[in-house]
């Protein structure tokens, strides 16, 4: 065994830090403060050590449900011996500690067409939400269109017609949901392909006016001041 003359206490010879981002101190306030009789003094020094922990790490501060945590926390120190009272009432057992996160639920229906992707399943389930009517027939179309920009970017290769995306449509919405057969899918997006050109092309040309504008007014100007001079 090694002398130790000058009586230096170890950390191995500390005792066990529960919760260590905290150090040893919060937890020896932590020990203190179960040790106080009376249950005022007591609540208040604890909401006092809450406060200290809060302080330490003040990055945290916009994490929901910190302070709830934080007392969490506190009762884990204390080994759920500590007789106060956190705001919201509710007392932490070592049950809460023990909790396990419930398990995440994966579908278990197979996709028939996964090309298109889960956001066209849901489309179409809001479309058939829907009352008939124009709005309806518009938002059809709209599904359309992006189910022919999913195949397409799934498989850039392989021609895809109207008529697939019209019976793959029909039979993802279990024949609820009917593309007109005079609609041209590839039309809708062009024309929202010319109406986006177009907008361009008319703001080019007006900055375009307003450049020739501007410096015909510099020449004026400065015709004016060599007039002035003469």
């Amino acid at each position: 065994m090694v002398d130790n003359p000058l009586n230096m206490e170890y950390n191995s010879q500390r005792e066990l830090l529960i919760i260590p981002e905290y150090g040893r101190n919060v937890q020896r306030l932590i020990l203190h403060g179960k040790e106080i009789e009376d249950p005022e003094e007591r609540q208040e020094f604890i909401e006092k050590v809450v406060l200290l922990m809060q302080q330490m790490h003040p990055q945290n501060r916009n994490i929901e449900d910190y302070k709830e945590r934080l007392w969490k926390h506190v009762f884990r120190i204390a080994e759920y011996d500590l007789e106060v009272s956190p705001p919201s009432g509710i007392i932490p057992t070592p049950e809460d500690y023990k909790k396990k996160p419930e398990k995440i639920a994966y579908p278990n229906s197979e996709a028939r067409f996964r090309h298109y992707g889960n956001n066209v399943q849901q489309l179409i389930n809001k479309a058939l939400e829907m009352e008939e009517g124009p709005k309806l027939q518009g938002f059809i179309k709209v599904i359309g269109s992006y189910m022919k920009l999913a195949y397409k970017t799934w498989n850039r290769e392989h021609f895809v017609s109207d008529e697939v995306i019209r019976e793959n449509l029909l039979t993802l919405s279990e024949g609820k949901l009917t593309l007109p057969e005079d609609t041209s899918i590839d039309n809708l997006a062009n024309a929202k392909k010319r109406k986006k050109s177009s907008d361009g092309r008319d703001r080019d040309s007006r900055d375009y006016r307003d450049h020739r504008r501007g410096r015909n007014n510099d020449r004026r100007g400065r015709n004016n001041d060599r007039r002035g001079r003469r």
